[in-house]
């Protein structure tokens, strides 16, 4: 697709936004650390994943965090 792949959030070189997650649960607390290192704005763990101690420190951090909610299925109700 034309894409970059890097190892790790820290290695994008430009601002992201949004750190959309689709790890197993117990994964997402590495993804939330680096999520807060570079500035994203929110952190969104897909459907079926969930963390609250992550969450909490994410929010803590001051980003917006979305649990258990596939991105698609929202995007489609916002924009209906």
């Amino acid at each position: 697709m034309g894409e970059t792949a890097v190892p790790t959030l820290t290695a994008i070189a430009e601002p992201v936004e949004l750190v959309l997650i689709f790890q197993r649960s117990e994964n997402v607390p590495p993804f939330v650390d680096e999520a807060i290192e570079i500035g994203a704005k929110a952190v969104w763990m897909q459907l079926g994943i969930a963390h609250e101690t992550a969450a909490a420190k994410a929010r803590a951090a001051g980003l917006d965090v979305v649990q258990n909610a596939c991105l698609l299925v929202e995007h489609r109700r916002w924009v209906a």
